[in-house]
């Protein structure tokens, strides 16, 4: 019989990609996750890791244990929101993920709701890209992950992944000082963008050459609070989601892109069969109720 827990190890190992990450992950020591390891080689009858250079790689035949865990885990998981739904009540520790305008704009109003209706629930935010989320999300790091999709970008979606709209966030150009008009009259001027290889780079890359130039990139961050500020200051050009004003008047002029190119799409993502727990069915809904309320003052 296959032990669980070491085929737990294994799945970790493919989700980390070193056995250091790993036992960092699960405060155990690298010697005793490989000698655990070892044992699941003798208890499956087949080799399960070859060494790549100072690293180790999983074989076909782990790769398909792997695949057998995860449909384990996800029964598991299902098991759990079952057994947390037919209490009263909703209890325990909800870790979630939140790109920054999301945990800027979205989270703290959701706290609040919940700390009313659920005041035994504890919730653990940490702010984290979706390129890193999505793979901790997999990894059992988070319980749900904030995440988002450019127009033209869809991004991949992992397998074992399940997603619930949330809704859209209009984008604006916002260009610096005295700078006029649309997104032709900012092939001139400094930019900031996101870094290469996020979603939000490619897509902003995609939209200036569409409009006939590349754009000046001075400025690169991930703090799209830093983003607004070198515009105030006159400094660059940025493209703006609205969740950076936090449902506040824009504090800088801004102009609105074409049509089919303004909107970003909002999700909440959760380890497939973990969806129906009743803390992740609290949190969306108190996310759902907060951008909703959000939006209704925006239009009002």
């Amino acid at each position: 019989m296959l032990d669980l827990h070491r085929l737990r190890l294994l799945r970790e190992l493919k989700h980390r990609g070193t056995l250091a990450a790993v036992a960092e992950a699960l405060s155990y020591s690298p010697s005793s996750i490989s000698q655990q390891l070892s044992v699941l080689e003798r208890e499956a009858g087949v080799r399960l890791l070859e060494p790549v250079g100072r690293r180790v790689r999983l074989t076909a035949q782990a790769e398909i244990l792997v695949a057998h865990t995860e449909a384990v885990l996800e029964r598991l998981e299902r098991a759990e929101a079952d057994l947390a739904a037919s209490l009263e009540g909703i209890t325990g520790v909800l870790r979630v993920a939140a790109f920054q305008t999301a945990a800027l704009a979205l989270v703290p109003d959701a706290l609040t709701l919940l700390r009313t209706a659920h005041p035994r629930l504890r919730i653990e935010i940490t702010q984290r890209e979706p390129e890193s989320a999505l793979p901790a999300l997999l990894a059992r790091d988070f319980d749900l992950v904030l995440t988002e999709e450019y127009p033209g970008e869809p991004g991949p979606r992992p397998a074992g992944v399940e997603y619930e709209e949330l809704g859209e966030d209009e984008i604006h150009l916002a260009l610096p000082g005295e700078s006029g008009g649309g997104l032709r009259e900012a092939a001139g001027v400094p930019w900031v963008l996101e870094p290469p290889g996020t979603a939000s780079r490619q897509w902003a890359t995609r939209l200036c050459r569409e409009a006939g130039f590349d754009p000046d990139v001075r400025f690169e961050s991930t703090d799209l609070l830093l983003h607004l500020r070198l515009v105030e200051h006159g400094h660059a050009a940025a493209l703006l989601p609205g969740l950076v004003w936090a449902g506040r008047p824009p504090a800088v002029p801004v102009v609105r892109l074409p049509a089919r190119q303004r909107t970003r799409r909002l999700f909440t993502a959760s380890r497939r069969g973990g969806g129906g727990h009743p803390a992740v069915r609290a949190f969306r809904t108190a996310l759902g109720r907060g951008f909703a309320a959000r939006n209704a003052r925006i239009g009002g």
